[in-house]
């Protein structure tokens, strides 16, 4: 027998409350449990008497996907409810509420544009790495917990890599928000990834100017026009907005998805390292293309039928990282930055999307300050910067790939430091928390002192992280190296295998 949701309803212990939220596909009700006592959410499908097959489908989709996903940035599934009584999704109750009301007070102070990016890339990018594409990105599709984490609702027109795509197989018309679908999705594209960072890109864009780059068609006729018109530029309605966040922007809503960001990992590293973003003629943009070059291209894109198909999810993701590349510069160490620079090139091969961020190793003083020019009056920053830049050169990459920083507070690499177990200079290890935290992989040189077993002590286990690698280096005054390469398993155990190499260290996460 069919049920219909109903304050005071109760089904398989949930008992429902006041409704919440009542929308075109679905409502949200209160629900409370005797064997939960966190605060929860029952999600039911707005399902019509006559036929309804999208929200039917949709919602077996969402139902397929949801107990599947882990971590800050999805809710906690606690119950599913069969279509044979009552089709529902108990999750938990996010009080941060979703940023659709925020979004009605836009343009935002750029500040708050730039965090909140941020932080829909970040949830964006865990997202993928689970390998499911949401295709419905919206304010509205986006919740804040209280401290501070996205979190993504709304699974029904989304894409698991691992699962059948029903909505594909069921219905031949795209299926999204016309304001922030992607020109790929109005092609019939439910595979790329690339297409959650169009929609990431629209809503900045949003945000930062209190427009929409695209209006708000109603008609899947208008989203075609998204083949071959450009938004109006952000810094033309805005003049405050940097010309580093208009090149995101601008880079987000580009028509074909191989010019976007190649992952929403990268997308977030360019909005937390603003300095390090290297502008093209889009960040100087201040009114649409022209008549004719619209026109000329409308003749092109208007017979498209489809982009090249991408790669797996899975594939996306692991060949598009950022790799972060730690160089010593000092002159004895020239013989080990040709071998990380090899190195990088090699994993280029394998990782044609990948991101390079260089930075500068340099060495500490244990005791005073540290000096910041050198006996000439230079600026040992800058000079550090520019030598860094020239080693960088070699790599050979398009300028919006490559990024170059000499820290103010260097990574340290000093020899002196020594633990009891393991060498861990705590900005080296800060340097790689971060790291983790924007999915980095790392390349970079670690010394530790020959005198002490490169075992480490149970407070370093704590400061790691599980599915991690790391390759320690022993490296004393020019010495032959010991390398040992130790691997955190599912136990915090940590597993060692001796390896008998050159000086290039590598750190890196384990996919």
């Amino acid at each position: 027998m069919v049920i219909r949701a109903a304050e005071g309803l109760e089904i398989d212990g949930f008992t429902l409350g006041k409704q919440l939220h009542h929308g075109g596909f679905a409502t949200i009700w209160d629900v409370t449990h005797p064997s939960h006592k966190l605060p929860m959410v029952m999600k039911v499908p707005t399902i019509m008497d006559g036929y309804d097959g999208p929200t039917i489908v949709g919602f077996e989709v969402e139902q397929m996907i949801m107990p599947r996903l882990l971590g800050p940035h999805v809710p906690r599934v606690i119950a599913l409810g069969d279509f044979a009584r009552l089709p529902f999704i108990v999750t938990e109750y996010i009080a941060g509420g979703s940023l659709l009301e925020r979004y009605k007070k836009a343009p935002l102070p750029i500040d708050e544009v730039v965090d909140m990016a941020a932080r829909m890339a970040g949830a964006v990018h865990e997202l993928h790495r689970q390998q499911v594409i949401h295709l419905d990105l919206k304010p509205a599709n986006f919740l804040c917990r209280p401290t501070g984490e996205m979190v993504l609702v709304d699974f029904g027109l989304s894409r698991h890599g691992q699962l059948p795509d029903l909505l594909a197989e069921e219905f031949s018309i795209p299926m999204g928000t016309f304001t922030y679908i992607a020109p790929e999705q109005f092609l019939r594209e439910r595979a790329d990834l690339r297409s959650d960072l169009f929609a990431l890109g629209a809503m900045i864009y949003e945000a930062a100017t209190g427009k929409l780059p695209f209006g708000a068609p109603e008609k899947l006729s208008a989203v075609r026009r998204r083949l071959w018109e450009d938004p109006i530029p952000p810094r033309a309605l805005r003049a405050e907005i940097p010309e580093w966040l208009q090149e995101v922007i601008l880079r987000a809503l580009e028509v074909d998805p191989s010019l976007r960001y190649q992952s929403a990992a990268q997308m977030r590293y360019d909005l937390t390292n603003p300095a390090q973003i290297r502008l093209t003629a889009r960040a100087h943009k201040l009114a649409q293309d022209g008549f004719w070059v619209r026109r000329n291209r409308k003749a092109q894109m208007g017979r498209i039928k489809a982009f090249p198909p991408p790669p797996s999810i899975a594939r996306q993701i692991e060949r598009a990282p950022v790799l972060l590349v730690a160089v010593d510069l000092a002159p004895e160490m020239e013989a080990l930055g040709d071998k990380l620079r090899l190195t990088i090139q090699r994993m280029l091969n394998n990782r044609p999307d990948a991101r390079v961020a260089c930075v500068n190793v340099i060495k500490t003083a244990r005791l005073g300050i540290d000096a910041t020019t050198d006996a000439s009056g230079t600026n040992l920053h800058v000079a550090r910067l520019v030598d860094l830049r020239i080693w960088a050169e070699g790599i050979d990459l398009p300028m919006d790939r490559l990024s170059n920083a000499a820290p103010p507070q260097p990574l340290a690499a000093d020899l002196d430091k020594t633990r009891r177990y393991w060498i861990a200079p705590a900005d080296l290890l800060a340097t790689m928390r971060e790291a983790r935290e924007q999915d980095l992989e790392i390349i970079g040189v670690y010394h530790s002192h020959p005198d002490h077993p490169s075992v480490p002590s149970e407070s370093d286990r704590q400061m790691a992280w599980p599915s991690y690698s790391y390759v320690i280096v022993s490296v004393h005054q020019g010495c032959a190296q010991t390398w040992e390469s130790w691997t955190l398993d599912d136990n915090h155990d940590f597993q060692a295998e001796s390896i008998a190499r050159d000086r290039a260290g590598i750190f890196r996460r384990a996919m």
